[in-house]
């Protein structure tokens, strides 16, 4: 899975560090650090279990997962 799941791609911080542009270069280490260093970074909502992650908020996506 992409980490640029993960960001919050429509977020000021994500704009401010100029990161549509720096992701392709970066690599999974640095991807890594910057979404752990920076909450701000993190798409959510975001739900981590045994069978898989969810990353944003799709209902009919959530609806098959949770209920």
């Amino acid at each position: 899975m992409p980490l640029k799941r993960f960001f919050n791609t429509s977020g000021n911080r994500y704009k401010e560090l100029q990161l549509k542009d720096r992701l392709p270069e970066m690599s999974q280490e640095e991807q890594l650090s910057l979404l752990a260093t920076d909450g701000m970074l993190v798409k959510r909502p975001l739900v981590i279990w045994e069978g898989g992650v969810l990353v944003g908020f799709r209902p009919q996506e959530w609806e098959q997962v949770l209920l």
